[in-house]
């Protein structure tokens, strides 16, 4: 496998104070962080069908952890935590690179 893959040197070989600069560069970007708590799949019949109190049942299991997304990128698991009147998440699994859906 070639070393410069990406066209990039690999980190191993940059100095310390070119990575910390580079981090200190994209610190403040935005990035778009989404929890996804199951999903299902819907006849256009049942999608009109649906009124203010239908239930839609999802495909996961109550107690299963819920997978979060940074820009479309599945980074970790989590559960369901509440922060004053608020949702959150408390994340409990990092997902490491090689195993991350692209």
């Amino acid at each position: 496998m070639n070393d410069m893959a990406g066209g990039f040197p690999p980190v191993s070989s940059l100095g310390d104070a070119s990575v910390a600069a580079n981090f200190r560069l994209l610190q403040d970007v935005d990035v778009k962080l989404t929890v996804e708590i199951g999903s299902t799949s819907l006849t256009l019949r049942e999608l009109l069908a649906l009124g203010e109190a239908s239930v839609i049942e999802l495909d996961r299991h109550a107690n299963e952890l819920l997978d979060v997304f940074v820009n479309g990128t599945l980074i970790g698991r989590g559960e369901v935590v509440t922060v004053g009147e608020k949702f959150g998440v408390r994340m409990t699994e990092l997902v490491s690179p090689d195993k991350r859906d692209r």
